[in-house]
């Protein structure tokens, strides 16, 4: 190992631990992982006019769509509140908060995962939960899109990538995953009733006021910086990716792929994925890569716009994350290495 790789571990270990250590990294993750993706691409000597391109341009999309959603779900965020309370007239809220999580993951395949997750902040904002159930269901929810969004192409960047790395068609990660993926979203939505609270509000409660116009655009710029810092990370930590990770077993690297949890999964697809992969590798390489990116927030998309709407930090986050990705972790690993 030398000194370039040395160096890049070391900001590895950073970008994990900085965010549980110290409070005011907890409280400007976006600002902190840009700082560390800067730092990661001049010590990898990575930097390129491509690169800059890229992380001044990809951002753009998501971006955009946070901020025309905002704008959207606040105009409408009236009737979104009439609409749910006229629903808990007929379900009750253990039924809706299951039905939430599951068909948003079954939806966001199709609908994105951005567009998902913006949805499931309106609709956990006007529900009556207590803060403790508002994050937990959360969690489930972004674990739920972001293992959903991996059917179509058009669902997250990391399943565009990957049907364009295997040149395949619009339904093969439909046909070759829905068996894996739909099970652990009707896991997470089962899971919602053991984490519910009451309707009533508790002392705990947290009810957020309507967003104004700068809280709509402050939110698109965090959105637009954190996606930027994390295409910086990703490029930056290339040199490890390409020397120890890519060489390595799929059993092994379905456990490596842990680092999603603070790096961009698309990137790691893109290393990691190509068409002289069996069948079973890629299952194994994929599904620690989506169980794995739910378990923090800088992990994938949908935690991080839902992280940012609702408050949540780095700590809460990994309360459930961490053991429920890990917990899920283990049985996939079992089901597609030993079984």
């Amino acid at each position: 190992m030398n000194l370039i790789e040395g160096g890049l571990i070391v900001i590895l270990l950073i970008v994990f631990a900085g965010p549980f250590l110290n409070h005011a990294i907890e409280k400007n993750l976006e600002v902190f992982l840009f700082v560390m993706g800067l730092l990661a691409l001049t010590l990898s000597g990575l930097w390129s006019g491509q690169v800059v391109y890229e992380a001044l341009s990809h951002p753009l999309p998501i971006s955009l769509v946070v901020l025309a959603a905002g704008f959207l779900f606040k105009w409408s965020h009236a009737y979104l509140d009439r609409f749910i309370k006229y629903l808990f007239t007929f379900i009750p809220q253990s039924l809706f908060l299951f039905l939430l999580i599951v068909i948003l993951g079954l939806l966001s395949s199709i609908i994105t995962a951005i567009i998902a997750a913006l949805i499931l902040v309106e609709f956990v904002t006007i529900l009556d939960l207590n803060r403790k159930t508002e994050i937990n269901v959360t969690i489930l929810a972004c674990f739920s899109i972001g293992l959903g969004a991996v059917l179509t192409p058009v669902g997250e960047p990391l399943s565009t990538i990957v049907v364009a790395r295997l040149h395949e068609n619009f339904w093969f990660l439909l046909k070759n995953f829905y068996a894996l993926t739909l099970p652990a979203v009707l896991f997470l939505g089962i899971l919602a009733p053991w984490f519910q609270g009451r309707k009533s509000v508790k002392e705990d409660s947290k009810h957020l006021k309507s967003d104004s116009n700068k809280d709509v655009m402050l939110r698109a710029g965090k959105v637009y910086v954190f996606v930027m810092a994390l295409i910086f990370l990703g490029t930056g930590f290339k040199p490890l990716i390409d020397t120890y990770v890519v060489k390595l077993s799929s059993g092994i690297l379905f456990w490596l792929n842990t680092v999603s949890a603070i790096l961009d999964n698309a990137t790691l697809a893109a290393a990691e994925v190509s068409p002289t992969l069996s069948l079973i590798q890629l299952k194994s390489i994929l599904m620690g890569l989506l169980i794995s990116g739910g378990m923090l927030i800088p992990g994938n998309i949908p935690n991080i716009i839902a992280a940012h709407k609702l408050k949540i930090t780095s700590r809460q986050w990994a309360r459930l994350g961490i053991p429920l990705g890990l917990i899920m972790m283990v049985i996939y690993f079992f089901i597609l290495e030993v079984f």
